[in-house]
């Protein structure tokens, strides 16, 4: 499912956090069925895995994600040791008006990988941005497009600062965390399932 080649290959870049984007992680061959299988969600919020259907390309992928090979391939490319961390593993489908907020993500976070499934993107907004700050969406080092196969890899630091232009309606991806124990995944999947029942039910969509 994963193009590990592309993976190796990737660069890693550090200005202002450690992070690199990998285009075409995809197999080729993997593709149509990864798009069938891909869960049908017409809600917002980032929801877990366990609360959503899916087909077995998607679980193929989600196998290969959490595994032991994909663990040992971002851990040298970033030179830590993942190999006890726990992981959570959650998906997006829709997203509202105040998705993409500029933030850092959560210190019991170590590694964040986001994976995009939107095979023809036309929007203006949901280009993923890698800020040098928390107060300017326009003062980015990088500007990604959510395109089919295109992953982003990064370090959960005090600093690193992401966001995205609004955008409203269908954006597809898979975020896939290490974590920093067992207690973090536990908080983590129960605000999760929490948070992503009460929008099903309150969807407003701004």
């Amino acid at each position: 499912m994963l193009n590990f080649t592309q993976i190796h290959n990737a660069e890693l870049k550090r200005d202002p956090y450690p992070y690199m984007v990998v285009e075409n992680v995809l197999e080729s061959t993997a593709v149509d069925g990864l798009l069938r299988d891909f869960p049908v969600i017409d809600y917002p919020g980032s929801i877990p895995v366990s609360e959503v259907g899916y087909g077995p390309g998607f679980q193929a992928l989600l196998d290969e994600l959490n595994g032991p090979v994909f663990r040992a391939a971002i851990a040298e490319k970033f030179g830590l040791d993942l190999d006890a961390l726990p992981t959570m593993t959650t998906v997006r489908g829709v997203m509202r008006d105040k998705d993409g907020r500029i933030h850092t993500d959560s210190k019991t976070k170590v590694i964040t990988v986001l994976v995009y499934f939107n095979a023809d993107w036309q929007e203006d907004g949901g280009y993923l941005r890698i800020l040098r700050n928390g107060t300017d969406l326009d003062d980015y080092v990088e500007e990604i497009p959510p395109r089919l196969g295109t992953m982003v890899v990064f370090q959960v630091t005090d600093n690193c600062w992401h966001g995205h232009k609004p955008v409203v309606g269908k954006r597809l991806s898979i975020q896939m965390n290490y974590l920093t124990g067992e207690a973090a995944r536990g908080k983590h999947q129960f605000f999760h399932r929490l948070s992503a029942r009460l929008k099903k039910l309150f969807d407003t969509r701004h």
